[in-house]
């Protein structure tokens, strides 16, 4: 939200707005351009008037919302975030990534590529990019590509964010069972990518992973002949003594980001670029000094023989992927990793068996939660043991206590070995960043 209200102070809209807590970097970034509300909480009267042109719903504001309820007593125009974008980008291509993981980097890759390449375009996605101001961009500019989530838009907008943009291209990265508290079931999960593939206009282009077989189950009974399919696969590659190279005809072509996950996501960023102009030596030229997005697979700190990396996975199929990934790419290497269970869905009873294998790949796994986070999302207590049991993995610790975790970290042997640092939250409070400096 932050990020759209700095957007939208750039095209000279005059932006106010409320929360009742603002965190950095958001909080500093406001008061730089002179917008961060005065003071934290919700003030009807003052906020809410006749003079607005919108109000624009995040997807965290409640239905009670004494703000949103006097918005909509008055008839004033509200829009969800998604809406709102839309109504920005109407008159604009719009190319919408999508999927259960991967959208963030694909995302990240295309507006690289597009940048190193002099293209003009906004943008919406989910991570701080090197290169890039903010997280959000909209102009005149004639394209716009969009990070689409699967999440409901708005308390008062119940239907997936990524329906909201009408995009005319769209990439589905593939399908794991995510959002248990708005989709309890994977069929209903899966049926929301149904509707992104229905909605897709007439000579409009899908780009999808045809190696995912959930997500070809749901293509696969979709006869439409007025849209264009795009298959990919995984991108061929190479890695020599810890580096990745993409194989381009006979070149061997060195990036900065590794992992057979990632090797989907750039053929996937390679065919949306293709489309937009890009030829594929602009490509290659671009891609080669990605250094992905923040929190993904971000390498915190290094020295000769040990490496430390952040990621952003917490759902059953990105651990797999961000370890599976770690493991190849330095199989010399011991590997801990650690997982912080903070979302909804990964601390519901009735998911946890969705972590079944997923956590095989690390010399040392560790698992964190914390209990009150549990309470505070008003979910049922969960054991120890029912964790070891939902990740069918005996040999695993966990920790409920954020400081016997930094403890138990520290205690490691971290000489030729790699920790891996995975969570959506910050392990309750770790600046990661000054703690990998620390044990570096």
């Amino acid at each position: 939200m932050h990020n759209l209200a700095l957007a939208l102070h750039e095209k000279r809209f005059i932006v106010t707005g409320s929360d009742d807590e603002i965190f950095e970097p958001s909080r500093s970034r406001l008061l730089a351009k002179g917008i961060l509300p005065a003071q934290m909480g919700w003030f009807a009267q003052e906020n809410i008037h006749a003079n607005l042109d919108a109000v624009i719903l995040g997807m965290h504001a409640k239905a009670d919302n004494p703000e949103l309820l006097k918005a909509q007593e008055m008839g004033l125009k509200i829009y969800s975030y998604p809406e709102y974008v839309y109504e920005q980008s109407k008159h604009k291509q719009r190319i919408v990534i999508a999927g259960s993981h991967g959208k963030t980097t694909i995302t990240s890759m295309i507006l690289h590529v597009l940048k190193f390449n002099n293209k003009n375009f906004d943008y919406l996605v989910g991570a701080q990019i090197e290169g890039f101001d903010t997280m959000v961009k909209l102009s005149n500019a004639p394209l716009i590509i969009i990070e689409g989530d699967e999440y409901l838009a708005s308390t008062i907008t119940k239907v997936p964010k990524f329906l909201q943009y009408k995009h005319h291209v769209t990439v589905i990265s593939g399908i794991a069972w995510d959002h248990i508290n708005v989709f309890p079931t994977f069929e209903l999960y899966k049926k929301q990518f149904e509707m992104l593939v229905n909605a897709t206009p007439k000579s409009g282009i899908i780009i999808y992973n045809t190696d995912d077989k959930v997500l070809a189950s749901i293509l696969k009974p979709i006869k439409r002949e007025d849209i264009h399919r795009i298959e990919y696969v995984e991108h061929k590659s190479k890695r020599k003594e810890g580096q990745t190279f993409l194989s381009f005809n006979d070149e061997k072509v060195p990036v900065k980001f590794f992992g057979e996950h990632n090797m989907y996501n750039v053929q996937a960023a390679k065919e949306v670029c293709m489309k937009l102009g890009v030829s594929e030596n602009g490509f290659y030229n671009a891609i080669q000094s990605f250094k992905g997005a923040a929190n993904r697979l971000e390498l915190l700190a290094e020295n000769a023989s040990t490496k430390i990396f952040k990621d952003f996975a917490h759902a059953p199929s990105k651990l797999l992927a961000t370890t599976k990934a770690v493991a190849a790419q330095f199989p010399k290497k011991r590997l801990i990793a650690v997982l912080e269970l903070h979302t909804f869905s990964s601390l519901n009873k009735a998911f946890l068996n969705q972590y079944e294998d997923t956590f095989d790949k690390p010399d040392t796994a560790v698992v964190y939660f914390n209990p009150e986070t549990i309470k505070h999302k008003n979910l049922p207590p969960i054991s120890v043991e029912e964790i070891k049991k939902g990740f069918n993995k005996s040999k695993l610790d966990v920790f409920t206590d954020s400081k016997l975790l930094v403890e138990f970290i520290k205690k490691q042997n971290l000489k030729d070995g790699v920790l891996l640092l995975m969570t959506s939250g910050n392990f309750d409070g770790i600046n990661l960043k000054e703690f990998a400096n620390e044990l570096i």
